[in-house]
């Protein structure tokens, strides 16, 4: 197999005896844009004057500047690490085209905690580069004042990144910066990487047009040298000036600070104004810092940090809470920080502390960190009656938020009435969609209704014998007919679309007015206390007025005299003991001892009453037991009387069993007769009658169911009841009297009268213990009365 032909080289002028694949393919990329920037002319008139430098005052407070070597350095200790560093410089730019250069020259590594890697969600180390205007804010691209490319590839406007650069890490990056009028690039930013352009030029916000522009830059973990010429680090491809070099009438140059800095202890009264106060200075005052907790979570905000809970849900102003979940920003390690190094830098600062600038020792604690040092201290006084200036502003102020809670309101229920519509829209929708079905249905009914009529029509035709002609004409009728129809179905369906109901337009929210209350307020109510309300119910009776011997150079009363603000301390004071709970109330001495007094006797009484308690329940327990052993006996006494009863009832039952069949013998025996036996004729024992008849039908002889009529003669006879014979048994008429026939007979034969109720003695089986009855006579009463 032969080798395939070589490609041969291009010639100088671009052309090949052979057009080869590679060839195109080189042809198809883009070719390098033409750089449109020329070489700068010559500066005409005197240059700036002085060092091009950042002033402290220019810089976030964890910034270091080197004596030499033109570098900044961030601070790292603790939270520090994850709080960007940002530096203005002195010069602005007016006009003019001209550069200024920077360079990583230092990556701080650090041991960082898992969890904080997975909470801080931006890069450990980064570097951005800009213009920003005067005052503005000291991080490029966070605010409408600033723009820059950041170390990714972006460029940066009031927080929006634009992916439109080269990334860049340990290279010389320059920013070239044209304003100059008639160019082709002016009002433009453009950003080259070691002498090559890396961005297009990128136009400038309108807001900044006009306004002079200062070289800004903001790092986090690198250590960053800077350079503003005369020379530069890396050879554009064309000739630009330095901002070292720049022309005096295209740059403003801000004075240099003089003089020792000056540290503010403000000492307000809580939610009086003390952070509106704060604001409305540091406005007019841009050189001064803040050192507050406030002010660091806006720093770590504006550095990229999120926070779970969000940066407006706080408990107080003066000490929020930082709960970002990592340890080295929760554990304020960073104010320590600050309070240490701000005292050696310098700088003006307002220390903001609202409880620390009310309390003597916490006052003169925070003073001592600055003492020593070049830094006048000074304590400013806020209290009683703000001025005019104040009162507008916190009516503004109060005004603003007010508007933003209807605002917010509004956007709501607007959002509620969209999703409404949308609902009914939708609902809207699924009935134009069944019309429609039902409507195309009818049609394609109609239309085959037609086509069989057509069919039909044509069929008659054909048996009538119409011409072709006369066919055709009648095919085409019948066309029409149908697109006569199908167009119908058309122009309703349009209709319906065009009845369909447009979105009515978002209104404006409503304005917000103050009522008449809100505008005699003096300070406006924030949503927010300055502290919580356990912090200023254990504290405000301990406020003072700072003085001279804590360590102040000056102290300044800007709203009233010393006097005034001495007597409404104290009338404040006085009106809030009688509505502010004692949280730290502590016993004295005295009160101790009555008071372990009590608790000894109130022990005893406690003491006493369970020992009555429990007698109660002893006394209690025991009556229940009675009463169970009483119920017990009352029971197994019912038992024994049921069972006894029973036995008699048994007995009784047995009794009257034969009872019934002596009486059938007595019956038998009725006929017979048998004479009377008396003792003396010789009759029954112990003088009893047998005779049959006296004794009853039934009774058998030699038995007594008869009562016995005792003689008159013998004196200790006695009655018996029928009830007590052995047997139980009784004449015929069971339980009855003697009858008084038979008592008269009984008297007539010579027998006394019963004596009912005597007590008869009897022995044992009922028998009677009187041997001396002369004589005795059972009667029958039937027996009697039958003779």
């Amino acid at each position: 197999m032969a080798e395939p032909p070589a490609k041969k080289p291009r010639t100088e002028a671009g052309e090949a005896e052979t057009p080869a694949p590679a060839p195109a393919i080189e042809a198809a990329e883009p070719e390098p844009e033409v750089e449109k920037e020329a070489d700068a002319k010559p500066l005409s008139g005197p240059s700036v004057s002085g060092p091009v430098t950042f002033y402290t005052q220019d810089t976030t407070m964890n910034v270091m500047k080197s004596s030499a070597g033109n570098m900044l350095v961030p601070l790292t200790d603790g939270g520090l690490t994850y709080l960007c560093a940002g530096a203005r410089a002195n010069v602005g730019i007016k006009s003019g085209r001209y550069c200024f250069e920077f360079k990583i020259v230092e990556f701080l590594n650090f041991v960082e905690d898992t969890n904080a890697r997975l909470r801080v969600q931006v890069p450990r180390t980064q570097l951005r580069v800009g213009v920003a205007t005067e005052g503005s804010c000291l991080f490029v691209g966070e605010t409408v004042d600033s723009v820059g490319f950041d170390s990714e590839g972006h460029f940066l406007h009031n927080k929006t990144k634009t992916a439109c650069s080269q990334k860049y890490a340990a290279d010389v990056v320059t920013v070239v910066l044209n304003l100059e009028e008639g160019s082709e690039n002016a009002n433009t930013i453009s950003l080259f990487k070691n002498g090559q352009r890396a961005s297009p030029p990128q136009p400038l916000p309108d807001n900044l047009k006009g306004k002079a522009l200062f070289p800004a830059v903001t790092f986090k973990n690198v250590s960053v040298q800077y350079n503003f010429g005369p020379s530069t680090l890396a050879s554009l491809p064309f000739k630009c000036h330095t901002v070292a070099e720049a022309a005096k009438a295209d740059v403003t140059k801000l004075a240099e600070p003089k003089g020792q800095g000056e540290a503010i202890f403000p000492v307000c009264l809580p939610d009086e104004g003390t952070f509106d106060w704060l604001d409305m200075f540091l406005e007019q005052n841009p050189s001064y810092a803040e050192l507050s907790d406030r002010a660091i979570l806006q720093w770590a905000e504006r550095s990229g940090i999120t926070k779970a809970t969000g940066y407006n849900v706080r408990s107080s102003n003066d000490k929020p809470e930082m709960g970002f979940g990592v340890m080295h920003l929760d554990d304020y390690s960073i104010r320590r920080a600050l309070q240490s190094v701000v005292p050696l830098q310098g700088r003006n600062v307002v220390v903001m502390e609202v409880k620390s600038n009310l309390l003597k020792e916490e006052r003169k604690e925070l003073v001592s960190k600055f003492a020593g040092l070049p830094l006048k201290k000074k304590a400013v006084v806020m209290m009683k009656s703000p001025p005019a200036a104040f009162k507008k502003r916190s009516q503004e102020l109060a005004l603003k938020q007010k508007q933003e809670a209807v605002n917010l309101e509004h956007q709501a229920k607007l959002a509620e009435e969209k999703r409404q519509r949308l609902a009914e829209k939708k609902a809207k929708e699924l009935e134009k969609q069944k019309a429609k079905v039902a409507r195309r249905v009818e049609k394609e009914k109609a239309v085959i209704a037609k086509k069989v009529e057509f069919e039909k029509k044509k069929a008659e035709a054909k048996e009538a014998g119409l011409t072709e002609e006369q066919m055709k004409e009648q095919e085409a009728q019948n066309a029409q007919e149908l697109e006569a129809i199908m167009a119908d179905s058309g122009s309703e369906d349009a209709a319906a679309e065009e009845a369909a109901e447009e979105d009515p337009m978002d209104e404006d929210p409503p304005t917000a007015e103050l009522t008449d209350e809100e505008k005699q307020r003096t300070f406006r109510k924030l949503q927010v206390p300055d502290l919580t309300t356990y912090t200023f119910n254990t504290n405000f009776m301990k406020f003072s007025l700072p003085e001279k011997d804590e360590g102040f150079d000056e102290i300044s009363f800007d709203w009233a005299k010393e006097g005034a603000c001495q007597s409404f301390m104290k009338e404040w004071k006085q009106q809030l003991k009688t509505t502010t709970r004692v949280e730290d109330i502590k016993p004295g001495e005295w009160f101790n001892g009555r008071f372990r007094e009590w608790q000894k006797t109130l022990q005893s009484w406690h003491a006493k009453a369970n020992g009555y308690k429990a007698l109660i329940a002893k006394k209690a327990a025991e009556k229940q037991a009675r009463e169970a052993k009483r119920a017990a006996l009352a029971a197994a006494k019912e038992a024994k009387e049921k069972a006894e009863a029973e036995k008699k009832a048994a007995a009784a039952a047995a009794a009257a069993a034969r009872r019934s069949s002596w009486r059938t013998r007595a019956i038998a025996r009725r006929g017979r007769r048998t004479p009377l036996r008396t003792p003396a004729s010789g009759g029954g024992p112990r003088g009893r009658a047998s005779c049959p008849s006296c004794w009853g039908a039934g009774a058998p002889p030699g038995r007594r169911s008869a009562p016995r009529v005792a003689s008159s003669v013998s004196s200790s006879s006695r009655w018996r009841s029928p009830s007590s014979l052995p047997w139980g048994g009784a004449p015929p008429r069971v339980g009855t009297a003697p009858r008084p026939a038979a008592v008269a007979v009984a008297t007539a034969m010579g027998a006394a009268a019963p004596r009912q109720g005597a007590a008869a003695r009897e022995g044992p089986r009922g028998r009677s213990r009187s041997r001396t009855t002369s004589h005795s006579l059972l009667v029958d009463n039937q027996s009697l009365e039958t003779r």
